[in-house]
C-alpha cells in the first residue's frame, strides 16, 4: 500500500501472525502480532495482544476463516482496526507517515458475522494488559507506548 509522505512516497509491507491461545465454548482468545514496516525505511510499528471473540461457536468459526478473495482472516479486519488508532497517534507524535487505515482490505466494507463480539487487547491478569505498540525511527532511538483498549 502506497502513501505520501513529506519526502514521497512511501509504501508500507505488513506481517502479521495469529495464534490460538483458548477455546472454550462460545469463546476463542486469539493472540496476534502486527509488524508494518516501510519502504524506504522510516518507520516500523510492531503491535501485539489479544483478541477474545465471544458468540456463537458456528459465528466464530465463520470470524476465524480466511476470505478467499483477500486471503485474510476475517478477524484481522477487526484487529487491524484497534491497532490502526494507535499507529496513527504514534506516528503523528512522531512525525512519521501514518499506515494506511484499509491496508488489509482496500476498498472493502465487509465485517465479521453478526453475533460475534471481539475485544482486543484484553488479557488475563497473569499477562501484561493492553497493546504495546514499538516505533523504531530512522535515527535508531525507538519509542514505546501503551495502549489499554476495553
Amino acid at each position: 500500500m502506497v502513501g505520501k509522505g513529506e519526502a514521497g512516497a512511501v509504501s508500507f509491507d505488513a506481517k502479521v501472525k495469529l495464534e490460538e491461545r483458548e477455546r472454550k465454548s462460545q469463546m476463542v482468545v486469539v493472540g496476534f502480532n502486527l509488524l508494518l514496516t516501510t519502504k524506504p525505511c522510516i518507520v516500523k510499528f510492531e503491535v501485539e495482544g489479544t483478541a477474545t471473540l465471544t458468540g456463537k461457536d458456528e459465528e466464530i468459526r465463520k470470524a476465524l476463516e480466511v476470505d478467499p478473495e483477500s486471503k485474510v482472516p476475517h478477524i484481522l479486519r477487526r484487529i487491524y482496526q484497534h491497532a490502526f488508532t494507535a499507529m496513527y497517534l504514534m506516528s503523528t507524535i512522531l512525525n512519521v507517515p501514518p499506515p494506511p487505515q484499509d491496508l488489509l482490505y482496500p476498498n472493502e466494507e465487509g465485517a465479521l458475522p453478526e453475533g460475534v463480539s471481539v475485544e482486543v487487547g484484553a488479557e488475563k491478569a497473569e499477562a501484561a494488559e493492553g497493546v504495546t505498540i514499538v516505533a523504531d525511527t530512522r535515527t535508531k532511538e525507538t519509542t514505546e507506548a501503551t495502549a489499554t483498549n476495553k
